[in-house]
């Protein structure tokens, strides 16, 4: 061991030492500052990405819950990339019927919310009953689902009614479930010494409370005035429309019965009533230019049967003055003539005057002026009193007057 310093070794080039230097700091210096312009380029891409039209629009998509799985596999943690995407039109039928049951439920329960006296009184300034509303929304498809619920339901109502015996089917299991009752409470007697059917009756008979028989017929009183007041409102041509309207519904009915049974043509009418707004609400757009058209093709016509008229009426009328003062000149003339020759002193009513008396002196008589006296008794089986005097003595004479 001596005291001589220790000697460094060349350091060849493919060590993987390094030992720091002025260039080398300057280096490293000018990597860390690219470093950091690269990661702030890095940032200003994503920030403009995020305000993109494109992206903002998949974020709209996603928040309004119109995007299937708003969630790509690329973005879930490692522990879930395996579960697979599942697009909407794949996903299991499970879902689907859940979600269309909660809509229906929500619509239903919407339609029966809707049940509250409109805020537009009738002409006459009384209140409407609540089914206005309930029927207006019913018929507007405002809840569509519902809507087509009660439409196939009343449409399998008439099919029922018209091909299943029901009244027969409730008498059989009357009596049915009085035979086996009767048959059962009998043969517990026999064997038990105790009836079947008594044993199982209630401690207390179910009764129907009264606050909901009340509220029941108060129901029923609403639905029986609503039909009265639509009656009323179409009778006495609130909405002409709604008057014309039914007009022709009843006309068409009048002669369809003479041909059609009574549930078809009910089955017509309800699908018109379902349909009829839908088809409406659907293409309203079309009817509203077809019927603004119509209504200004009737107007025209209209006013040129209003125009006619008015010229035919006054031709008319100019017509009968014309005739009225004719008759009235001729009448003026035929008046005069009559009065003048009624003054004049030629005329003379009589060819033999009757023979005037003086004042205060009676009357002069003949007796020609009296009838001759019979002077025979009368011919017996001659009734008639000009037969009796043709046979008297003076049948040949003149008949005196009488």
């Amino acid at each position: 061991m001596t005291d001589a310093p220790p000697q460094l070794g060349e350091i060849s080039h493919g060590s993987e030492m390094s030992v720091p230097t002025l260039q080398s700091n300057l280096d490293s210096n000018d990597s860390s500052t690219n470093g950091n312009a690269s990661i702030q380029t890095a940032k200003d891409s994503i920030y403009n990405s995020e305000r993109h039209p494109a992206t903002q629009n998949v974020k709209d998509s996603i928040s309004n819950g119109q995007v299937d799985d708003p969630v790509p596999p690329s973005t879930l943690h490692r522990a879930d990339k395996n579960i697979p995407f599942r697009p909407k039109a794949q996903r299991p039928v499970a879902e689907t019927v859940k979600d269309q049951h909660a809509k229906t439920t929500n619509e239903l329960s919407n339609l029966a919310g809707s049940r509250a006296p409109p805020s537009n009184p009738a002409a006459t300034g009384q209140p409407l009953t609540h089914y206005h509303s309930f029927f207006y929304n019913l018929l507007s498809w405002e809840n569509p689902r519902a809507t087509t619920l009660s439409f196939i339901f009343t449409v399998l109502f008439i099919f029922g009614a018209r091909y299943l015996p029901a009244l027969r089917w409730s008498f059989k299991v009357l009596y049915l479930a009085l035979g086996v009752t009767a048959a059962a409470e009998a043969a517990g007697k026999l064997v038990f010494s105790q009836g079947l059917a008594s044993s199982f009756r209630p401690r207390r008979y179910y009764t129907i409370p009264r606050e909901a028989l009340e509220a029941s017929l108060e129901d029923v009183e609403q639905l029986i005035n609503f039909f009265v007041i639509e009656f009323q409102r179409v009778l006495f041509a609130e909405n002409l429309v709604h008057t014309i309207t039914a007009f022709a519904a009843t006309l068409l009915s009048y002669w369809l019965i003479r041909f059609l049974p009574f549930w078809g043509l009910s089955l017509i009418a309800v699908s018109t009533i379902y349909l009829g707004p839908l088809i409406y609400i659907t293409n309203q757009e079309f009817i509203d230019q077809q019927l603004e058209n119509a209504s200004g093709i009737i107007n025209t016509q209209a006013n040129q049967v209003r125009d006619l008229a008015g010229h035919h009426a006054g031709r008319a009328s100019n017509t009968v003055k014309a005739y009225a003062g004719d008759y009235t000149s001729k009448a003026s003339s035929y008046i005069g003539s009559a009065r003048h020759r009624s003054n004049s002193p030629e005329l003379s009513y009589s060819s033999n005057p009757p023979k005037q008396s003086g004042p205060g002196s009676p009357p002069q008589y003949t007796s020609s002026d009296f009838p001759h006296a019979p002077k025979q008794e009368p011919t017996p089986g001659v009734a008639s009193h000009r037969e009796q005097y043709e046979k008297s003595e003076f049948g040949g004479q003149a008949e005196p007057s009488y």
